[in-house]
C-alpha cells in the first residue's frame, strides 16, 4: 500500500508542475509529429503557419490536436444515473465555473463530458470531489478527472427518460444503414449519407482527448512533462464510430534536450538510467506506464502488454468510454501517416467519402477484419483508395514525392534514415480540376482494380503509378515512408481474389441501377451492402479453385454418363 500512496504523492507533485509547463507543451504541439527528426523551425515560423491555413479554411493538423487537448484538459468525465436531473446536473458544477459544453453518452452505464471555460474550475471541483468510504474494499487514493455522482437522500424524477439526450457511439447497423441509403434519391447522395452515418461526431473526438489525457495524468507521475495524443483512425479523418483508439506517448517535448552546453565553466546535467538501445528504453518506459494503468488507472481493464512486438505497446480496455486502446511510444512513423492522410482528406471532400465508402463495403463483405488474418487491412485499403484518386486522367490528389517537392524547411523531417518529409501548407497545394461524381468515382474503383494487374505490379502514392513488384506476394501496397515495407503482406491469394470478384460483382450491379425515386428497395449503393452478393461470389470461386484431380473424375464421369446413354 505503500508503494500506491507514494506513486499518488509522486502524481499530485507531477500535476502541481505540469501547470507551469503547461505552456512548454503547447511549443511542441506544434513541432512536426515525432521527433527526433531533421526539423530546423522555431514557434514563430509555425505560428505564421498555423494562421495562414486558419485563413484557408483548413486547419493543420497540429491545430486541430491543440485546440482538442485544450478540451480535454479543460474537461471531467462523469459517472452518473440515467435519470438524473440535467439542470439539476449543471447546476451543482456550476458553482465552480463556467460551463462551456457538455454531453451524455452510454458505455457500461451512462456518462457525461464536462467542459469547463477555465482550467482552475477543474480544479475546484476536484477540491471538493470525496475519496468513496466502502467497508468490505480498500482503494487506491489515485486521484483521477474520472468521477462519479451521487444523489445522496433523495430519489431521482421517474418523470426523466434513461438515455434521452445520449450522444451516439457506435455506428448504425448495417441493416437500418440500408434502409436510410435505399431512401436516398441519388447514388451521389446516398455516399454522401454513408459518411455522415460513420464518421466520427464531434462529441466522440472530444471523447478520445478526453481519454488521452486521463491516461496522460498517469504518466506525468514518472515524466511531468509528457504527452499522450490520439493517432491513425481518430484524428485522420477516416475513423469511424466506435473504432479503436491508438494512443502515443510524446516524450519529446520534456524539457532539457539540445540545450547548448558552455565552452568553459561550471554547467550541471541530469543523471538518468542507460539503456542498450532506444527500443530498450521504449519497452522499459511501457512496461512500468502499463503496470500503473492497469493498477491505478479507474476504468482501465483488460491491460496486456505487448513488448516484444515489432512496435512495442499496451492494449487495455476503457470501459467508461468504451474504447479498445493501444498505447505505443517511438511510433513516429504512424504519426507522420496520421497526418498525410489527414491532409489528403482536407484536400477534397470527395477523398473521404469515397474511403468510407469503400471501406464500409468491404466490411460487409468480409474483405475487412476486426481480426488479424489475411484479410486487407483499412490502412491498406485506404491507401488503393489514394492511389485510385491520383490515377485519374485528371488526378484529385497529388503524389507524395510532389508534396515533398512542395515542402519548406519546417516541414522537413526524416525518422530512423526515411524521409517523412511533405508540404503542411495547404495554400502551396495546387489542385487539378476534376468534376467527376461521387457516384463516378465509385464505380471507377470497382472498374479500376476489377482489372488491376496485381500478378506483376505494386501500388505506390509516392509515385502515383504501377511500378513492377519487388517480392512474391499476391498483393504489395508499398508503405508510403519506409519504401522497403510491404503494407498488404498479410493478405494471401484467396483473399485478393475475393476483392477482385466483389469489385467486377459491384461494378454490374452499379451499372444497372436506377436513379429514379427511391423505392424500399435496396438499389445503388445500398445494393452493394447486401451479403447475399457474396454468396455467389464464393461458390464461384470454389467451383473454379476445384482441385485438379476432382475436376478429371468429374470429367470421367460424365463419360461414362454419355456412354451409358447412347447404349441404352
Amino acid at each position: 500500500m505503500a508503494s500506491s500512496i507514494a506513486v499518488c504523492r509522486l502524481h499530485m507533485r507531477g500535476r502541481g508542475r505540469l501547470v507551469k509547463c503547461l505552456q512548454k507543451v503547447d511549443t511542441f504541439l506544434h513541432r512536426s509529429i515525432g521527433t527526433n527528426v531533421v526539423a530546423a523551425q522555431s514557434e514563430a515560423t509555425r505560428k505564421d503557419e498555423s494562421d495562414e491555413k486558419e485563413k484557408d479554411g483548413r486547419k493543420s493538423l497540429y491545430v486541430v490536436q491543440a485546440e482538442r487537448q485544450e478540451q480535454a484538459e479543460k474537461s471531467v468525465l462523469i459517472s452518473c444515473n440515467s435519470r438524473t436531473n440535467e439542470k439539476k446536473f449543471l447546476k451543482h458544477l456550476s458553482r465552480h465555473g463556467d460551463i462551456k459544453k457538455h454531453f451524455f453518452y452510454e458505455s457500461y452505464g451512462m456518462y457525461a463530458v464536462v467542459e469547463f471555460v477555465n482550467q482552475e474550475s477543474v480544479a475546484s471541483l476536484l477540491e471538493e470531489a470525496a475519496i468513496p468510504s466502502v467497508s468490505h474494499e480498500s482503494m487506491v487514493p489515485f486521484k483521477s478527472r474520472l468521477l462519479s455522482l451521487r444523489n445522496v437522500g433523495s430519489v431521482a424524477s421517474p418523470n426523466q427518460q434513461p438515455g434521452q439526450q445520449c450522444q451516439p457511439q457506435t455506428t448504425i447497423p448495417i441493416n437500418e444503414l440500408i434502409q436510410r441509403l435505399s431512401r436516398e434519391e441519388s447514388i451521389d447522395q446516398q455516399i454522401t449519407s454513408l459518411t455522415e452515418a460513420y464518421q466520427l461526431t464531434e462529441e466522440n473526438s472530444r471523447l478520445r482527448f478526453l481519454v488521452c489525457s486521463l491516461l496522460k495524468d498517469i504518466a506525468a507521475a514518472y515524466f511531468p512533462e509528457c504527452n499522450i495524443k490520439p493517432f491513425g483512425s481518430s484524428v485522420n479523418g477516416f475513423g469511424k464510430l466506435g473504432c479503436d483508439l491508438d494512443m502515443f506517448l510524446d516524450l519529446d517535448g520534456i524539457s532539457g534536450r539540445n540545450i547548448k552546453m558552455p565552452k568553459s565553466g561550471l554547467c550541471l546535467e541530469y543523471q538518468m538510467k542507460r539503456a542498450n538501445s532506444e527500443r530498450a528504453v521504449t519497452q522499459s518506459i511501457l512496461s512500468v506506464i502499463g503496470e500503473c494503468v492497469d493498477q491505478f488507472g479507474p476504468g482501465c481493464a483488460g491491460v496486456h502488454k505487448i513488448l516484444n512486438a515489432r512496435c512495442p505497446l499496451v492494449r487495455f480496455a476503457h470501459q467508461p468510454s468504451g474504447f479498445q486502446c493501444d498505447l505505443t511510444t517511438n511510433n513516429r512513423v504512424a504519426m507522420k501517416s496520421t497526418e498525410l492522410l489527414y491532409l489528403y482528406g482536407e484536400l477534397d471532400p470527395r477523398v473521404r467519402c469515397l474511403v468510407f465508402t469503400v471501406r464500409c463495403w468491404a466490411r460487409a463483405h468480409g474483405v475487412t477484419s476486426s481480426i488479424p488474418g489475411a484479410w486487407i487491412t483499412n490502412f491498406s485499403l485506404t491507401v488503393m483508395v489514394l492511389f485510385f484518386l491520383q490515377r485519374r486522367s485528371s488526378p484529385i490528389i497529388p503524389t507524395l514525392d510532389h508534396l515533398r517537392d512542395l515542402a519548406g524547411p519546417a516541414d522537413k523531417s526524416v525518422i530512423e534514415g526515411n524521409d517523412c518529409t511533405f508540404v503542411s501548407d495547404f495554400s502551396k497545394i495546387q489542385l487539378h480540376s476534376n468534376t467527376e461524381t461521387l457516384e463516378q468515382l465509385l464505380c471507377g474503383f470497382f472498374e479500376f482494380y476489377a482489372a488491376f494487374p496485381f500478378s506483376m505490379k505494386s501500388i505506390n502514392i509516392r509515385k502515383g503509378k504501377e511500378q513492377n513488384k519487388p517480392e512474391v506476394a499476391p498483393l504489395h501496397i508499398q508503405n508510403p515512408f519506409e519504401n522497403s515495407l510491404n503494407v498488404s503482406k498479410n493478405v494471401n491469394a484467396t483473399q485478393l481474389d475475393r476483392f477482385v470478384a466483389l469489385c467486377q460483382e459491384s461494378t454490374w450491379l452499379l451499372q444497372k441501377s436506377e436513379t429514379n425515386t427511391p423505392t424500399p428497395t435496396p438499389w445503388g449503393l445500398a445494393s452493394l451492402l447486401l451479403p447475399s452478393q457474396v454468396a455467389g461470389i464464393k461458390s464461384r470461386k470454389k467451383r473454379r479453385r476445384e482441385p485438379a484431380s476432382e475436376r478429371i473424375k468429374s470429367l470421367l464421369e460424365s463419360l461414362k454418363n454419355k456412354n451409358e446413354q447412347k447404349t441404352s
